[in-house]
């Protein structure tokens, strides 16, 4: 259901992964393994998501941490929409 409204199927599972869990903190290659997608489209997708201010920044050392901004304005209805669509998608595949 959410790839109605994110066309982009990595956004779409960062999206997913950081809605889902706001304490996650990792780096672009432990996503990667995380999700299964290259790091570049991954690093790209965050950019966008940081430019967004849906996710944060932490520096430590030569790694950047990727946070989610709980702070986002929508984050909470967010955060529903994910639950409710991880829902829908298992009760969909439980019927077929």
């Amino acid at each position: 259901m959410l790839e109605v409204f994110i066309t982009s199927r990595v956004r779409r599972k960062i999206v997913m992964v950081y809605a889902k869990y706001p304490d996650f903190k990792t780096h672009i290659r432990g996503l990667a393994k995380l999700i299964k997608e290259d790091p570049g489209n991954i690093q790209r997708e965050l950019k966008r998501l940081v430019e967004s201010d849906f996710l944060k920044v932490e520096q430590k050392g030569n790694t950047k941490l990727y946070v989610t901004n709980k702070n986002f304005p929508i984050f909470k209805e967010l955060q529903a929409i994910v639950v409710k669509s991880q829902q829908l998608a298992a009760k969909n595949k439980k019927e077929s």
